[in-house]
């Protein structure tokens, strides 16, 4: 059988045998665990500022209670790092290689001297890189910066052993000054933050291209499939016009009234889904008895289309608008339940295993294990069910609504008013991507254990 190498382990082994030198820092660092997440060209700056420095066979590196000022990755040869018995350490002694890292004393939080004795083995040559420089060049990318902090946190705690009071290390200074603003002054801040990262501009040359795209085939080029479509200048104009010739712009009060009809149909469904759908899903993936009397009626009731409801949901509820909350449920309720089944379904035998060994009820298992085992997957439920409860709402106000955007873009349609459908369409596209967000933000907020999991990909 072929064995295979991948180019983590090709560099590695040319770092062993000597085979990196000058420029090669970069594909060194990329091999350190708490690097291998930067890009090529923070590791370049990274590795620009660092500098070599040797040692012979039995030579001192730094003793315990030095000022630390410099950590340190292996290029070749082999080190002794000796934590003292005030570190806390369960094992003392480590011999690390090439492409590990030692001396992060430097970047302790409340301990700034160090906490080891450190001894070239053998003839050693290291790459030092400053600790106040690395966290100047890490605040450049604060995204990058925070998962590189968190790496550096693990491997402290993981690889030496050592407690995490001791491994706290010292926040980047956007974090700090974070720490210190509250309320609107923070709120600032962070839109600060992100107005420095590319992912606005980013946003802004996607929205671009999309625009001029549609500008150009509509307007310019009339492609034969784009001719009938109303162009960008034609609803631009529309839609911000305080006169507008379909009756339909930013000025009216209309526009705002679907909007508010609208989010509140949402809204109300997507409470009942959520309310309903979560339990369901639970136990539904936690007793296979319940899910065997269930799911079969469950999945046979979940392809049917939301339109082929219509007539039940006209004939089982009185007046126009419940009709449409419930159509609108039907589809999120779906979504919500199975997603939040396979969350429980997802977990780990072991750790219901381990709960029932250490004397755990059923109920403290569920509530312990199977709740917060299945958040992941119940918060990304949650937001494919509130996209789809916009388009399932849609579907139910163009048949029996009086309002809302899907009334808009239905009446539009039969009443030969093209500008507005579109205006309908990209308004209903905004609200759903604010409503989606929004979930994500409550998702992230609950779940900090699981952002800091996938920053760290994975290797907690």
């Amino acid at each position: 059988m072929k064995e295979t190498i991948n180019e983590e382990e090709v560099i590695r082994m040319h770092v062993a045998t000597g085979a990196l030198h000058g420029g090669d820092d970069v594909g060194l660092l990329k091999t350190a665990m708490p690097f291998q997440v930067v890009s090529n060209g923070m590791l370049e700056t990274i590795a620009s500022a660092a500098r070599r420095v040797s040692y012979k066979a039995g030579q001192l590196i730094y003793e315990r209670g030095e000022r630390a000022n410099d950590l340190f990755v292996v290029i070749r040869g082999r080190v002794e790092h000796v934590l003292g018995p005030g570190a806390g350490a369960t094992n003392l002694l480590r011999i690390l290689g090439p492409g590990e890292v030692f001396g992060w004393a430097a970047l302790l939080k409340s301990q700034p001297y160090r906490l080891a004795r450190c001894t070239a083995i053998e003839d050693t040559e290291c790459l030092a890189i400053n600790g106040d420089t690395l966290l100047r060049i890490l605040e450049s990318d604060p995204e990058t910066g925070d998962v590189v902090m968190s790496r550096f946190a693990t491997m402290i705690t993981r690889d030496f052993t050592v407690p995490e009071w001791v491994a706290q290390l010292r926040p980047l200074g956007r974090r700090q000054a974070s720490q210190q603003l509250t309320g609107m002054a923070l709120t600032m801040f962070r839109l600060a933050q992100w107005l420095k990262s590319p992912r606005p501009y980013l946003m802004v040359i996607g929205f671009a291209l999309f625009l001029g795209f549609w500008y150009l085939a509509v307007e310019v080029w009339k492609l034969p499939r784009f001719e009938q479509m109303p162009g960008l200048t034609a609803v631009v104009k529309e839609w911000l016009s305080p006169d507008p010739a379909y009756g339909l712009s930013i000025y009216t009060p209309e526009y705002y009234q679907h909007i508010w009809v609208s989010c509140r149909r949402v809204g109300i469904a997507f409470f009942l889904a959520t309310a309903l759908g979560v339990p369901l899903g639970l136990f539904l993936g936690w007793s296979q008895k319940f899910k065997e009397y269930v799911f079969p009626v469950f999945e046979m009731l979940r392809p049917i289309p939301i339109l082929a409801w219509v007539p039940l949901a006209i004939l089982m509820f009185k007046g126009l608008e419940t009709p449409v909350i419930f159509l609108t449920f039907l589809a999120s309720f779906y979504a919500t339940a199975l997603n939040t089944m396979l969350g429980v379904q997802s977990i780990d035998e072991s750790y219901f295993r381990a709960a029932y060994c250490l004397g755990a009820s059923r109920w403290q298992t569920f509530r312990h294990i199977i709740v917060p085992g299945a958040m992941p997957f119940i918060f990304t439920g949650l937001q494919i069910s509130v996209g789809v409860a916009w388009f399932s709402l849609v579907a139910a106000e163009m048949v029996s609504g009086q309002f809302g955007l899907g009334y808009v873009i239905n009446n539009s349609y039969t009443t030969v008013r093209y500008p507005t459908i579109i205006i309908g369409m990209i308004t209903l596209g905004a609200v759903g991507y604010v409503t989606s967000a929004m979930v994500r933000i409550v998702g992230d907020y609950l779940m900090q254990w699981r952002v800091r999991e996938l920053a760290l990909g994975g290797n907690t």
